[in-house]
């Protein structure tokens, strides 16, 4: 395809993705976008195969033939991202392929799985019910985004890797710049080091004095001195939870808020049946689908997806919060529906780059909105949706502040 011809394709992701917190896509955007594989144009200017159907994103996602590696020649990039050092490259399994991923993968998924988090609830808690008791200190009204959502997740990730959440000002305000498709590439680059370097001078703290439980600490007494694990490598993971730890879960309670919000039942219901929480959360991750912008892969064989033949080389954003939304898979899909058996839904991703926190991620979120509604069972948004401020240009959507009363 031509790069003249690249110019008449479809923007993605439009500036317009995102009509209030709830709605994906107009009726028109839609049409054009959602459905079989079709060509759009990245903000970059480099054409790529948009995927938003439920079974085209599974496929793409647990191909063997799509990489995640953002490094290689003609990987469809949402902007333009400052060239990595080899230490820097370290680490972000997220962004690796085959065995290189599965390697540091493998070191962190007993930490996440569902029987270690459940062992961590107690913790969640605590740190839920001290994040309330805030809340109750500074309003009403009061910011639920600032007070509740944004320090429950960040806390609790913080005591798990060992990074002192004294520190959270400095950490949440470079990640927020890291996953601002309108950063520049200068401040990207100056962001993430001045991170890696923060992370880098608690790892050598742990070489000193590796007698602590927390994740960091465990890493580098089990892996780091036994030569599994380099520094680099460390580092770049600890980067990588920490930022994914906080940022997702903290928006997914601030948007779970004020969806449930618009029908007070669903607070009720919260208190009167917390049991049935779980599967309100699965439903709250279908809708809401925090991650729009997609997930980027390149094409390294001829593929076909939804009898669209991609060759080796295109790029391709598979699109989870549309699939999500996919009519073959969910009724009424644009519809919320708190009794939904939403199980299918993808907004952890699929395959082998699913998110390794997501039970972590579940955990938080269900504490936190059962104990939101039960301290505070005549909670209601202080502002009206439309006046809600939204980060319309970050990688993980969400909101900037929520404005709530009681």
């Amino acid at each position: 395809m031509t790069a003249t011809a690249a110019t008449d394709l479809p923007l993605w992701p439009a500036s317009t993705l995102d009509h209030g917190p709830f709605a994906l896509l107009d009726e028109e955007q839609r049409h054009r976008l959602a459905g079989p594989v079709t060509r759009v144009r990245l903000p970059t200017g480099a054409p790529a195969w948009l995927v938003t159907r439920h079974a085209d994103v599974r496929q793409v996602l647990r191909h063997p033939g799509f990489s995640a590696d953002l490094e290689r020649p003609g990987f469809p990039l949402l902007r333009p991202l400052p060239p990595q050092s080899e230490p820097d490259r370290q680490g972000g399994f997220i962004r690796m392929d085959g065995e290189e991923h599965s390697r540091l993968r493998r070191m962190l998924t007993a930490e996440f799985m569902i029987k270690n988090v459940r062992r961590i609830e107690p913790l969640i808690q605590q740190t839920v019910d001290a994040a309330l008791a805030d809340l109750a200190a500074a309003g009403p009204p009061a910011d639920l985004v600032e007070t509740f959502a944004l320090p429950v997740p960040s806390i609790v990730i913080c005591h798990l890797l060992g990074v002192p959440y004294a520190d959270h000002d400095f950490f949440q305000a470079r990640s927020r710049t890291l996953l601002d498709r309108t950063t520049s590439t200068e401040l990207v680059r100056a962001h993430a080091q001045e991170l890696r370097d923060y992370l880098r001078e608690l790892v050598v703290a742990r070489h000193r004095d590796a007698g602590g439980d927390d994740l960091i600490s465990r890493l580098v007494r089990d892996r780091v001195a036994t030569g599994q694990l380099t520094v680099d490598e460390l580092v770049g993971m600890a980067l990588l939870l920490l930022v994914a730890g906080h940022e997702t879960t903290a928006n997914m309670i601030g948007l779970s808020t004020l969806l449930l919000l618009r029908e007070p039942g669903r607070f009720a219901a919260l208190r009167e049946s917390p049991h049935r929480a779980a599967e309100l959360v699965e439903e709250l991750l279908r809708y809401l689908s925090v991650v729009r912008t997609g997930l980027p892969r390149l094409a390294l064989v001829d593929a076909e997806i939804g009898g669209q033949v991609i060759r080796a080389g295109e790029g391709v954003i598979a699109v989870l919060s549309l699939a999500n939304r996919d009519p073959e898979v969910f009724d009424d899909p644009e519809e919320f529906d708190p009794y939904r058996q939403a199980h299918q839904h993808l907004a952890f991703g699929f395959g082998v780059h699913q998110c390794i926190g997501q039970p972590l991620a579940r955990a938080e979120l269900r504490i936190a909105l059962v104990g939101l509604a039960d301290r505070f069972p005549t909670l209601r948004a202080a502002v009206v949706p439309q006046q809600v401020s939204t980060r319309d240009t970050s990688v993980v959507f969400g909101l900037n502040s929520l404005q709530v009363t009681w």
